[in-house]
């Protein structure tokens, strides 16, 4: 059995995984189509906080919009800031681990006291700081939280090197005259890529949760832009007479979040990865 179909075999036989995949499918695919849902950011205040019904699965808000075409379309931006946020991180991530654990010396130690330095402060409270001084925006959102997740990607590629580096098959390349940067592009990186795909996966859902959090402060997507957090935060003061407000947002945003984490548990087990805590290296 090739390494593919046996790496298939085991994602599959994770009820789990495949479940949380299914329904990332699911929330992806209304993302994609949240145009077709409807004109989400009409406003008809005669039909102002409308229980869900079958002309509005979700009902309405306070200012007449469906909630069902707009949790669709906040999907699509927090789907969308999580991968961006997460690829940052990735691209930061690999780049200075991969130079921390294959010069070592004095560019380890560099690196290494900047990802302390960046471990020091609660995420939270860092994102929220960050946020407090530059403009909220979708693109700012997600580079503020692609830069401040790099420190654990760093470090876990920095392990993972600092293993692979003294192979056999690395000495050999070595020998016959490989240049640093190829060593490390072709024999180097490929055999990191296991454990980073992983913690890629499990960090989507901690990207998601941050960015709904900073935009239920305020502090992450601005209106007209819809978000989930943003809509949590706006439905609190009606919670006794319109609960669908804060209710739907919420319970999307606890799937996709739970089926990123059984996605991510899937393909660790599926990879194999099983002597890296993963759960230290996605925060």
């Amino acid at each position: 059995m090739s390494r593919s179909s046996s790496f298939l075999v085991r994602f599959s036989g994770n009820r789990g995984a495949v479940a949380g995949m299914l329904v990332l499918l699911v929330i992806g695919a209304g993302a994609a189509l949240a145009g077709l849902a409807g004109e989400q950011g009409g406003t008809d205040l005669e039909n102002s906080l409308r229980p869900p019904s079958m002309g509005h699965p979700f009902g309405t808000d306070s200012f007449g919009r469906d909630l069902f075409s707009r949790v669709l379309a906040g999907s699509r931006v927090s789907l969308m800031v999580g991968f961006s946020a997460r690829t940052i991180s990735l691209l930061l991530g690999l780049v200075t681990g991969l130079a921390a654990g294959y010069y070592g010396k004095r560019t380890d130690s560099l690196i290494m006291r900047l990802a302390d330095i960046t471990f020091a402060f609660p995420t939270l409270l860092l994102l929220i700081a960050v946020m407090a001084v530059v403009t909220p925006g979708l693109v700012t959102l997600s580079a503020v939280l692609g830069v401040v997740g790099w420190a654990a990607i760093a470090r876990l590629v920095r392990g993972q090197v600092l293993a692979v580096k003294e192979r056999e098959f690395v000495e050999a390349a070595r020998a016959a005259g490989v240049s640093d940067i190829s060593l490390i592009i072709k024999h180097i990186l490929p055999q990191c890529l296991s454990p980073v795909i992983v913690v890629y996966t499990l960090g989507l859902g901690m990207a998601i949760m941050a960015e709904s959090s900073l935009s239920f402060l305020g502090l992450g997507v601005q209106p007209p832009d819809p978000s989930w957090g943003r809509m949590i935060s706006d439905g609190i003061i009606f919670m006794r007479s319109a609960w669908w407000l804060t209710l739907f947002p919420g319970l999307v945003l606890t799937l996709t979040v739970c089926s990123l984490n059984l996605v991510g548990d899937g393909l660790r087990d599926a990879l194999d990865c099983r002597r890296i805590d993963f759960r230290k290296s996605i925060q």
